[in-house]
């Protein structure tokens, strides 16, 4: 069975820094494209990075280019997410998932989710 267990979210003031973590159990994960989405209070879930399956190939979405990197190291099976230069409305939940292989920026091409860990930017 498949477990994706986030870590590293919490209270940060704007201008800082943070960095998830996603640890993998349960399949071949070095044969996958890994996702960051965040879903904030009362909006949609939203991409925010992916990383194919060597790390040779990275993904962002606008609003996290320059600030975010997405990055994984397969031997520890787990996904990471940098995050820098934090403003408040990156205030959200963030998810790590498993890409079913036909794309990445959307949730409905994410076959596995972790429980999500909550990051808080404060003004």
């Amino acid at each position: 069975q498949v477990q994706l267990v986030e870590s590293g979210g919490g209270l940060v003031q704007a201008g800082g820094s943070l960095r998830l973590s996603c640890a993998a159990s349960g399949h071949t994960f070095s044969s996958y494209t890994m996702g960051w989405f965040r879903q904030a209070p009362g909006k949609e879930r939203e991409f925010v990075a992916a990383i194919a399956s060597s790390g040779a190939t990275t993904y962002y979405a606008d609003f996290v280019k320059g600030r975010f990197t997405i990055s994984r190291d397969n031997a520890k099976n787990t996904v990471y997410l940098q995050m820098n230069s934090l403003k408040p409305e990156d205030t959200a939940v963030y998810y790590c998932a498993v890409e079913r292989g036909t794309g990445w920026a959307k949730p409905y091409e994410y076959d596995y989710w972790g429980q999500g860990t909550q990051v808080t930017v404060s003004s």
